[in-house]
């Protein structure tokens, strides 16, 4: 084998490895993203209020929602609901430090009315998503 057949097949397996690594860590972004709110799908809708914030996902009908504390750290009352119209909603209340939920629901075509809070100030969204 001449030189030249060497540093082909070298560079060669120099690329497919740098190709592999980029792979790895966008591979590793992705996941961490799915789980940062603990929703998977894409985000429909941000409602801030004074004290946090309630972020909205979708994904193949289904309907996910967060609540996350504006200054996380410290123990206080938080919760997040999902209502599809013509259910009960799902909630999750408690005292948490950083975030309540996520809440899931099968809303298929169905309007959803969100709600959140952190401590004493809330946020309700109406029925959207129709």
């Amino acid at each position: 084998m001449d030189s030249g057949a060497i540093r082909r097949r070298l560079a060669f397996g120099a690329a497919v490895l740098a190709a592999s690594g980029a792979l790895a860590f966008t591979a590793a972004g992705t996941a961490q993203a799915a789980t940062a709110g603990g929703c998977a799908g894409r985000e429909v809708r941000t409602l801030p209020f004074r004290t946090g914030v309630t972020h909205v996902y979708k994904h193949h009908g289904f309907v996910c929602a967060v609540t996350l504390a504006k200054h996380p750290g410290r123990t206080q009352t938080m919760s997040v609901s999902v209502q599809a119209r013509g259910n009960l909603p799902v909630v999750d209340k408690g005292r948490y430090k950083h975030h309540a939920g996520p809440v899931t629901v099968n809303a298929g075509h169905r309007c959803v009315w969100i709600r959140g809070s952190v401590g004493r100030s809330t946020v309700s969204s109406g029925w959207i998503l129709c």
